[in-house]
């Protein structure tokens, strides 16, 4: 059974959504695919998508609740749009990006998957004096995810960091 982060700070939590959740927003949105999975295979992507989201966990702003806490959410100090994020709950945008995820998960996608690191492809190859040049490795994890990177930006810190703070210059 899959167990949800309810913003209490569980030490054993393996997920930001539970598959109720997921469920209702799928249908939302009627994305299909995901309403054909069985329980425990929406559970299994419900996970994966969380541990995909560790990833952020140096991007978060404000500072977790329980130092044994297993995610990242619940936090404090967090304030999006000049309002402070209540420390007892796991915001609906993080909860959502999860689903999100999930989703992707669920269609078999590998939200971790190693990076290649270039293949030594050769783009250009002179004999003249001895030139050659590789194709340049573009691949990015961090930028497979756009829309989700988009749902979580407001609880970034501004610097990337997750004990940064935003400073106006008046």
């Amino acid at each position: 059974m899959l167990i949800t982060e309810t913003g209490a700070g569980l030490a054993d939590a393996e997920s930001y959504a539970s598959v109720a959740a997921a469920d209702a927003r799928c249908a939302s949105l009627g994305l299909t695919a995901w309403a054909a999975l069985v329980e425990a295979d929406k559970e299994i992507a419900l996970r994966k998508a969380t541990i995909f989201m560790a990833t952020y966990r140096m991007q978060w702003a404000g500072r977790r609740m329980h130092q044994r806490q297993a995610l990242d959410w619940p936090r404090y100090g967090v304030k999006v749009d000049d309002f402070y994020v209540l420390s007892t709950i796991v915001p609906l945008d993080v909860a959502n990006a999860c689903i999100d995820l999930a989703v992707r998960a669920g269609n078999g996608e590998d939200l971790l998957p190693d990076l290649d690191t270039g293949s030594n492809a050769i783009k250009k190859d002179k004999t003249g004096p001895l030139e050659t040049e590789y194709f340049q490795n573009t691949t990015d994890a961090r930028e497979r995810f756009v829309a989700v990177d988009a749902l979580l930006a407001p609880y970034f810190g501004s610097a990337g960091g997750g004990n940064s703070i935003k400073v106006t210059r008046a």
